[in-house]
């Protein structure tokens, strides 16, 4: 199965909405407490649990009209997105081990691309 260009491009919006799904998630958090009031006007979980909700059914969609060795390593950049969003959102601090970590996804997606490109020496049958 070839993957579709539009699938690439969806996917790539999944790693947004996850993104923003988890600042939502953190912003929620810092502002949840006890009281129930405060909990039921805490509007930043649910919006984060529909992002994530809307990002996985964006997910399954693309998954079905591509390579999950192209695409899933694209969704995997949300953690690079979420390091440099919380940095900026929240002031955390970039380390050494963040950016080699943020560097070894970025080469690993990169060895999977030009792996997907080649012919698999094993053949996998279509299902029925």
């Amino acid at each position: 199965m070839k993957t579709k260009w539009w699938a690439i491009l969806l996917i790539a919006f999944t790693t947004f909405l996850t993104t923003a799904a988890q600042v939502f998630y953190k912003i929620g958090a810092n502002k949840l407490a006890l009281d129930f009031s405060k909990l039921i006007t805490n509007w930043f979980i649910p919006v984060g649990f529909i992002l994530y909700v809307t990002a996985g059914i964006i997910l399954i969609f693309s998954l079905k009209h591509g390579e999950v060795s192209v695409l899933y390593p694209i969704f995997a950049t949300s953690y690079i997105w979420v390091m440099i969003v919380s940095a900026i959102i929240f002031g955390d601090k970039f380390n050494s081990l963040k950016i080699l970590g943020s560097i070894l996804i970025i080469v690993g997606i990169i060895w999977l691309s030009i792996g997907g490109t080649r012919k698999s020496a094993i053949a996998v049958e279509e299902p029925l």
